[in-house]
């Protein structure tokens, strides 16, 4: 029996109100007929590409894109479908941008084949004209629906959101960003116009569902996970939205040892998700769709970045 097959068939034994003495899948055949997609996730990586020294107080020797390659590469030579995503701030905090500014962030992440990236406001550290003058080493997409581009030079490589295909489903990836106001120089972020995200989110998440007929929504979200003041975070965003099965968020740099399950206005479940930050965590999150390319079951992991690769 295949890898893939023994998944399915255990994860079928995991469903919730299950009886095993009427199986989920008739015949091993049936359970073929069920989709996997593997998203791999990271946020707030922060130009981490070395590893973080063996005497580091919080990460001894977790980080850096090398290892990070590796895990990435292993899980996409066992799975069929892989989507691989960052919710933003690439850029900003080893020397490795302040010398190259983001040229090896980006170079590396192509090599690693992300498919799709948000904006977060470390990514302007060096300008409108800085941060898109990198985007030609990059080869993935980048989205954001809630800044209004319109006036900058990102306005036609930063699209409100993308569809991907993957193993027969069509995901639609869609971007928010943080109120830049006080986080970046306005001569940094000249023509940059932030807009509300609650809004930009409904509009994205009907047009990728009801337009283009996408079977899984996901928001990359740098609006932060949670505040004590009032602002808006994906705490307050998730249970507004109609359409949306997973957030993953970045710019609060929290580290959840699993993904958030809300409730969403449909009555569905959407979960938020966050893996801390300097690229210490990769994030998993597999989706389980049936024939007719519905959710069936979802499932999670983390997996810590050493020098060494470590599971957990």
């Amino acid at each position: 029996m295949t890898d893939r097959r023994r998944f399915i068939r255990n994860a079928a034994l995991g469903l919730p109100a299950l009886s095993l003495a009427k199986p989920l899948f008739a015949s091993v055949s049936d359970a073929e007929k069920v989709k996997k997609l593997t998203i791999l996730y990271t946020n707030d990586t922060h130009s981490r590409i070395d590893p973080f020294p063996a005497d580091h107080p919080k990460f001894p020797g977790m980080g850096g894109f090398a290892t990070r390659a590796s895990v990435i590469g292993k899980i996409k030579e066992e799975e069929d479908s892989v989507l691989l995503l960052d919710a933003g701030d690439i850029f900003q905090g080893t020397p490795f941008f302040n010398f190259y500014g983001g040229e090896p962030e980006f170079r590396l992440m192509s090599a690693m084949q992300y498919d799709c990236v948000t904006l977060g406001n470390h990514d302007f550290d060096n300008g409108v004209e800085g941060l898109f003058g990198q985007m030609k080493h990059a080869r993935f997409e980048f989205v954001n629906s809630n800044y209004d581009l319109s006036d900058t030079p990102l306005f036609n490589r930063v699209k409100p959101y993308r569809i991907f295909k993957k193993g027969g489903l069509k995901i639609g990836v869609y971007g928010l960003g943080v109120d830049l106001e006080g986080l970046v120089n306005r001569h940094l972020r000249k023509g940059v116009v932030y807009t509300d995200p609650i809004q930009a989110a409904l509009k994205a998440e009907k047009e990728l569902k009801h337009d283009f007929h996408c079977d899984l929504i996901i928001c990359l979200s740098h609006l932060g996970y949670s505040y004590k003041q009032e602002k808006i975070s994906d705490k307050q965003l998730a249970p507004m939205l109609s359409e949306t099965h997973l957030i993953i968020g970045g710019h609060t740099h929290t580290f959840l040892d699993s993904p958030v399950k809300f409730v969403n206005k449909s009555g569905q479940n959407i979960f938020v998700t966050q893996v801390g930050w300097a690229g210490v965590i990769l994030g998993r999150f597999d989706f389980l769709f049936d024939r007719n390319r519905k959710v069936l079951n979802t499932y999670s992991s983390m997996e810590k970045i050493y020098s060494k690769t470590t599971l957990y």
